[in-house]
């Protein structure tokens, strides 16, 4: 459903030139899409995996500083990208031992998809690996932590 976020607006610029990032990004590995990550990329071994819907960044602020920082981030849109995530998923949490995953998902229907396609890895992998879900609501709210 369309929703308009009703924000006050942020101060104008004075400027139409890029102003400085104000924050310092988190992102710790390349590729970070779901689809693209290397499954046997050494980055996995031994790190806490953050596996965030992409919108989830653009909904919330401060997801590199509240999120990302100290894990290995993966992003993907399960109701965009044509692919199912658990096979990804399986072959990584199987190849790799991984501290933690949090999954970062928005309240929307379609952000299930992503706590699915973690869920049934970890069943698949054979794996207790501890994992919390985190949602986003549309207008920024953690909902649920």
């Amino acid at each position: 459903m369309a929703r308009a976020l009703n924000r006050p607006p942020a101060a104008a610029a004075t400027t139409s030139a890029p102003q400085p990032a104000t924050a310092t990004s988190e992102l710790r590995q390349w590729p970070c899409q779901i689809k693209l990550v290397p499954v046997n990329a050494a980055y996995f071994d031994n790190c806490q995996l953050l596996v965030a819907a992409d919108c989830t960044a653009f909904a919330r602020a401060d997801v590199h500083a509240a999120y990302m920082r100290g894990k290995l981030t993966i992003i993907g849109c399960p109701k965009l990208d044509a692919v199912d995530y658990a096979e990804k998923l399986i072959a990584i949490l199987s190849a790799h031992e991984i501290r933690s995953i949090t999954v970062l998902r928005m309240e929307v229907p379609c952000g299930g998809g992503i706590v699915d396609a973690v869920r049934r890895a970890l069943a698949a992998s054979g794996k207790v690996i501890p994992w919390q879900i985190v949602t986003i609501g549309t207008d920024g709210d953690v909902i649920q932590d």
